[in-house]
């Protein structure tokens, strides 16, 4: 005779719905936060990391007085008490493996392959709970996923200000959605359909943005081979559109047969098909695109196919797109020199990058918090004389009211300028405090000493330096953007 079911009590009930309520909140959010400090009955003051360890400590003793003294089995539930018993088990079993996942994924940015160690403990974990294997593969799965999404958003993107607590959520929810039970239900399979669209300034991180995406997807564990089915590090694909010219554009996006025009010697794989099934690829600068070009990526994101230049045969584009630019959409739009078929179809979610006189203006000691990461990524460690030492500079030499038009990227060359210099002084488009560089070139213009092309050029350069961006100069000048970049680039040859 089989046993009869057995039913949770109110109490039980209430408390694995907050962690039930807690897996599907954003973590870098709020709410978390207040969940699991209401769980726990920690008042604010309390570290995050010790808020969880509480609430995984009381989760241990919840589960284990359900068992009562039996293995905990999900077999003995039926309804919405077997979902909430399978939430804190799931909850807890993440937890317990935290440590392993995080470690795992240094090894793979390190170079490492092969099996991984602790995922037959924690099959077997599950399995012996009642979850049957497909579906504790898809757990699985989904758990190398969540960890490797809350790894690279927190420590590729440091910050401490509102508008970066704001990236990261918005950075979660494009991995996720907005409800994360949606997402492992029936969401995970489909999200190549969703692209996404990072704005902002140059410097902002876009391309730091969008690695966090493209190495957070959903890959599946293959339980014969004991991996992941790829790996993440090969899973994201980056191409900066402005670097290439007009007439080698569509093959380094599309690829092309060998023969397909003057000097191609050999097949070439665009980037198209490099992407991998479960990956991304990072389309920066496509507001430098031509129409032709843009139609091309049109029918890419609508048919998920591609011909290489040269070829006949349709191929199979599988991943996510991740586009940019540092421009604004809506002026290449209504310009005409970007369609709207083809922002509607890239726009799924857009995440705008905050600038960083936006992150200072918010929480002045963000500045510090950069400055140790970017000493961090240099040298392995945050020296507090070298962070003392870059802060001195800036006081110093730019003061605490500068803008920072070149951003983050800007910060970055700021602090290697200071550990070779000792100074930092921001130069014509880097090398002269923009104010006094366009009175020097008014004076030189009035002497008669530069032709117009350099005059032009020059001018260009010192709001470059003022104004951070080459469409706010356009708008300035009078001239489109493509042409102030080039007088730009010019005059810092």
């Amino acid at each position: 005779m089989a046993r009869p079911l057995e039913r949770l009590a109110a109490r039980d009930r209430d408390f694995l719905a907050s962690v039930a309520a807690a897996i599907a909140a954003n973590p870098f959010g709020e709410e978390r936060l207040e969940i699991d400090r209401t769980v726990v009955g920690a008042d604010a003051g309390v570290p995050r990391a010790e808020v969880l360890g509480r609430m995984l400590a009381k989760l241990d003793a919840r589960l284990e007085g359900i068992a009562r003294g039996r293995p905990l089995d999900l077999r003995r539930f039926a309804g919405e008490d077997r979902d909430l018993v399978e939430a804190g088990l799931l909850f807890a079993v993440f937890h317990r493996i935290a440590d392993a996942l995080d470690e795992r994924i240094r090894r793979e940015v390190a170079g490492e392959r092969g099996t991984v160690g602790f995922a037959r403990e924690a099959l077997s974990e599950l399995a012996s709970r009642g979850i049957d294997e497909p579906q504790a593969l898809h757990y699985l799965a989904i758990f190398w996923q969540m960890r490797r999404a809350f790894f690279f958003v927190e420590t590729s993107l440091p910050g401490t200000s509102p508008s970066m607590w704001r990236l990261r959520q918005s950075l979660w929810n494009d991995l996720f959605t907005a409800d994360l039970r949606l997402y492992a239900r029936l969401l995970w399979r489909r999200m190549e359909d969703f692209s996404t669209f990072l704005a902002g300034e140059t410097g902002t991180g876009k391309g730091t943005a969008a690695a966090a995406i493209g190495r957070s997807g959903f890959i599946p564990y293959d339980a014969k081979r004991e991996r992941f089915a790829s790996s993440f590090v090969d899973a994201f694909l980056a191409i900066n559109l402005a670097e290439f010219p007009e007439t080698l554009v569509e093959s380094e996006l599309f690829g092309h047969e060998k023969g397909a025009f003057t000097g191609a010697v050999a097949e070439h794989a665009g980037v198209f098909a490099r992407a991998k099934a479960h990956g991304a690829i990072f389309l920066d600068e496509i507001g430098e695109v031509s129409q032709a070009v843009q139609v091309k990526l049109l029918h890419v994101l609508q048919e998920r196919t591609f011909r290489p230049v040269g070829s006949h045969a349709p191929r199979r584009f599988e991943g996510r797109v991740i586009a940019a630019t540092n421009r604004t959409i809506a002026t290449l739009r209504r310009e005409g020199t970007f369609r709207d078929d083809l922002w509607y179809r890239l726009s799924a979610d857009v995440i705008e990058m905050p600038t960083l006189r936006q992150r200072l203006d918010e929480d002045p000691g963000e500045l510090d918090v950069l400055i140790a990461a970017i000493l961090e990524q240099m040298l392995g460690e945050q020296p507090r004389d070298l962070i003392a030492l870059v802060r001195e500079a800036i006081a110093r030499d730019v003061g605490e009211s500068y803008r920072w038009p070149g951003n983050v990227r800007e910060l970055a060359q700021c602090v290697r300028r200071v550990l070779l210099t000792r100074r930092y002084v921001p130069e014509l488009a880097q090398s002269a405090v923009a104010e006094d560089a366009e009175d020097a070139l008014l004076a030189a213009s009035g002497g008669g000493a530069w032709k117009a092309e350099e005059l032009i050029a020059r001018y260009c350069a010192a709001l470059y330096a003022r104004l951070g961006t080459y469409e706010a100069v356009a708008e300035r000048v009078g001239l489109d953007r493509r042409t102030v970049k080039r007088h730009v680039l010019a005059a810092q040859r």
